[in-house]
């Protein structure tokens, strides 16, 4: 079992969000200069969201406050994803590589959201239908 986290930087969903950004921002770079205030502005946006909701979540001290950062995190990486596939259509960027971190990174937050809701029966977490 391993040791629980001191820091949001111990969290493995946190590292994998922050290679997610690091990513975006790399990829972004080549994009042409009239999306700079435009999609470049949206896909980083978006893309700091996740990591750093997840960090500000990891120090709330109630269970619904922690929730509501990590949904609030799973929403912007559903933004991403709406980001890379657009960029990818517009021809500006292949994607692929940054759609699999996304899912990666997608399945580390909903374990760390299914952790945390099973310590308390009161919380249900959504599932993939859309029912409880």
């Amino acid at each position: 079992m391993q040791a629980p986290a001191k820091t949001f930087q111990d969290l493995l969903v946190w590292q994998k969000a922050h290679a997610l950004v690091l990513g975006i921002y790399r990829t972004t770079a080549s994009f042409p200069k009239h999306e700079t205030f435009g999609l470049c502005s949206q896909m980083q946006r978006a893309a700091v969201s996740v990591p750093a909701n997840i960090a500000e979540g990891f120090k709330r001290r109630g269970r619904a406050d922690k929730a509501r950062f990590l949904n609030i995190a799973q929403a912007s990486l559903e933004e991403c994803r709406y980001f890379l596939i657009l960029a990818e259509d517009l021809g500006y960027a292949s994607t692929d590589s940054l759609l699999i971190l996304l899912d990666e990174t997608s399945r580390f937050l909903d374990a760390y959201c299914h952790s945390l809701y099973s310590l308390s029966p009161s919380y249900s977490f959504p599932s993939k239908t859309g029912t409880t």
